[in-house]
């Protein structure tokens, strides 16, 4: 006989984290926030202009944010 909670359980791979962390995350390092590539290891470069919609249009999509650093060890 199975349960509600068998049921439910299905479908946990739809609430987990996923294999592959994204690849852009939007990273809070001191009073600064700005775009961080987990892939090239480097702060993207997006100008002042453009950083608040940026931010807007990355939050809005569900980039994770991050005050610890993003990246992975450097050498």
């Amino acid at each position: 006989m199975s349960t509600v909670g068998d049921h439910v359980e299905r479908f946990a791979p739809l609430w987990q984290e996923p294999a592959v962390p994204p690849r852009w995350i939007i990273w809070h390092p001191d009073a600064d926030t700005m775009v961080f590539d987990t892939e090239l290891n480097i702060p993207v470069p997006v100008d002042d202009a453009s950083l608040g919609e940026v931010l807007r249009r990355m939050r809005e999509a569900g980039a994770p944010e991050s005050d610890a650093y993003p990246g992975r060890a450097c050498g």
